[in-house]
């Protein structure tokens, strides 16, 4: 390894100075980084000795302290000086400092709607075709990424303003795989085969399923991920966003369609530990315990990458417990949509040290360095997933490189009084046994009253 890459490190070490050599993370040339890409750059990359390039965004420490090693590559190639300052109230922040003519160079958002709304009021600026066009090439399901981070101008036109770097993946299903081998199921690779595994199951006399939507003022919200998840694997992409903006209502019947499909799941009383009538009420962060107890209580639970937080204290994940994608239906031919969130990048006052900063990030290398820290996924195609810093890690960057459609959380880019209020509610009336053409016409109604 260090034979092939000694040439580039060489050149680079020479290039980046003794002081920051001794600040990098990972020893330039050394391991399974591209650090052709870090050379490619740092050879086209201007001189930018003297120059800051200043980002703020929500990240506190670890994430932070991570965030920093990887500044300090950038600065090594370029010579500029990169800060980053961490708010636990960023987003209040941030309007605030644009406003007033102080903002960074580079606000981190982590989530589309506080972005697209300083674009159409001109506090951001547009980061131009060659990078959407890079991004819709380089990124796994690239024109989604697109589209999420293409926002409407102060003049009325849509322009590309948000460059994602590190997401979260939610289509995920956790199971125990001595669980699995013991009882002889493998894991399905479509919802169809998930459905039939389900009802083989109950005919071993078993429970297929873990779901708990309790989560004390914010109850309900569990069951959103389910529903938004099914929507993607049951209508096309464009008739989610519909739905996200209400342009399609909540009540049509390919959303109430989706509702009755998580029905499916969890009120059926043979499918779920417990029974229904325990799903609203179970703590999500105890949905799980039921994959470790002897014998299971449950063989699968649905829910985002955190949930191992809540496993049972020592449980290794690999190797007690794993995940699969939560799978897509296979007579419905609509590719592998993935079902998350993320952090975007945005400039909110430009600089030529600042686009320099933002080709750095098109590099696999910049990607990799976070990876190998741990706590970052991307849908770079570009990476070597061996340079993720767990199997874990490298699983889930492996669901986002064989997505073809990625959409954000649809809960979050809903009005608060709806994503955060009668959708959380409404599906704990439907948990309960309410109609959901009832529930959906009901949330319908409360975003009605909004207008």
């Amino acid at each position: 390894m260090k034979s092939r890459f000694f040439t580039s490190a060489a050149a680079l070490a020479l290039l980046a100075g003794t002081a920051h050599a001794q600040d990098l993370v990972f020893p330039v040339g050394e391991g399974d980084f591209n650090w052709d890409s870090y050379q490619a750059f740092a050879d086209a990359a201007p001189d930018l000795s003297g120059e800051t390039v200043t980002i703020s965004g929500p990240w506190l420490s670890p994430e932070a302290d991570r965030f920093d090693n990887l500044l300090a590559y950038f600065e090594a190639a370029t010579g500029a000086n990169a800060t980053y300052t961490g708010s636990d109230s960023f987003e209040q922040q941030i309007v605030i400092d644009a406003e007033a003519g102080s903002a960074p160079n580079i606000a981190v958002f982590p989530q589309p709607g506080l972005a697209a709304v300083m674009a159409e009021s001109g506090l951001l600026t547009p980061l131009g075709d060659d990078l959407s066009d890079w991004v819709g090439e380089n990124y796994a399901a690239g024109q989604s990424w697109v589209d999420l981070g293409t926002y409407e101008s102060e003049s009325g036109e849509n322009e590309f303003y948000g460059f994602f770097f590190n997401v979260n993946v939610k289509s995920l299903v956790w199971y125990v795989p001595e669980n699995f081998e013991d009882a002889g199921y493998e894991v399905p690779e479509t919802m169809e085969e998930l459905i039939a595994l389900s009802e083989q199951i109950v005919e071993d006399g078993e429970t297929p399923w873990c779901i708990g939507l309790g989560s004390g003022a914010a109850t309900g919200w569990p069951a959103t991920d389910w529903v938004e998840d099914i929507m993607l694997r049951t209508q096309p992409p464009e008739v989610y966003d519909g739905w996200v903006t209400n342009e399609i209502p909540f009540n049509d019947e390919r959303v109430v369609n989706a509702i009755e499909t998580f029905g499916m799941f969890a009120r059926n009383d043979d499918w779920v530990q417990g029974g229904a009538g325990a799903v609203a009420t179970t703590d999500f962060r105890d949905a799980p315990s039921g994959l470790f107890s002897s014998p299971p209580g449950c063989y699968m639970h649905r829910q985002a990458s955190f949930i191992p937080a809540f496993f049972p204290e020592g449980t290794e994940v690999g190797e007690d417990a794993d995940f699969f994608y939560f799978p897509s239906f296979e007579g419905e031919d609509l590719g592998n949509p993935v079902l998350g969130g993320g952090t975007l990048m945005a400039i909110t006052d430009p600089s030529d040290a600042t686009m320099a900063f933002m080709e750095f990030l098109k590099t696999p290398v910049a990607h990799e360095i976070m990876m190998a820290q741990g706590g970052f996924l991307t849908p770079h195609s570009g990476v070597n997933l061996d340079t993720y810093s767990t199997g874990v890690e490298a699983g889930q960057g492996e669901i986002l490189l064989n997505a073809t459609t990625f959409r954000f959380d649809a809960s979050d880019l809903m009005p608060g009084a709806i994503g955060a209020g009668t959708f959380w509610t409404g599906m704990v009336d439907y948990a309960g046994g309410a109609d959901a053409m009832d529930v959906a016409t009901s949330i319908q109604e409360s975003w009605d009253a909004l207008q």
